[in-house]
């Protein structure tokens, strides 16, 4: 691995980029991820920043669960994200669908579509779970490049 790749993958670790992306949830999912980039939770300590493109974007945070018709999108948006990329599911939708299981236009959570490396459950989750989630997607992802 060269010198470059480790700075980079540093440089991910130490300052993760995220996307938020709501598939189709009620609101209450998104209203939680955005209070923990508030002050009173400042998701920004650990180096995270919301940023508004894909094209910039190292975490997809999604929220809802994927609908027949957002299901292009979300896959766009995913290809669109430079390697390597994170995807992390956000609330009781994006994990398996929740209320919205079975219903004639939703698919199910976001892991039907696309690979997710996350999965942070509850209606809506808290932001302390969010934080929790994503330290601990930063602590796996240090330890696999420790062991490189």
């Amino acid at each position: 691995m060269g010198v470059v790749t480790k700075a980079v993958n540093w440089a991910r670790i130490k300052s993760p980029w995220i996307l938020h992306f709501n598939t189709g949830a009620c609101n209450a999912c998104d209203i939680e991820i955005i209070a923990t980039l508030t002050p009173r939770y400042d998701l920004e300590r650990f180096g995270v920043q919301l940023k508004g493109t894909p094209r910039h974007a190292d975490v997809l945070v999604c929220s809802g669960p994927v609908t027949r018709q957002i299901k292009d999108r979300l896959v766009r948006i995913y290809e669109q994200m430079p390697e390597p990329k994170f995807v992390v599911a956000v609330g009781t939708c994006a994990c398996s669908g929740g209320v919205f299981q079975d219903c004639y236009n939703v698919m199910s959570g976001i892991n039907a579509v696309i690979p997710v490396s996350l999965f942070i459950p509850g209606c809506p989750a808290s932001p302390k779970a969010i934080i929790d989630g994503v330290v601990k997607l930063l602590q796996s992802l240090e330890e696999s490049e420790a062991k490189k």
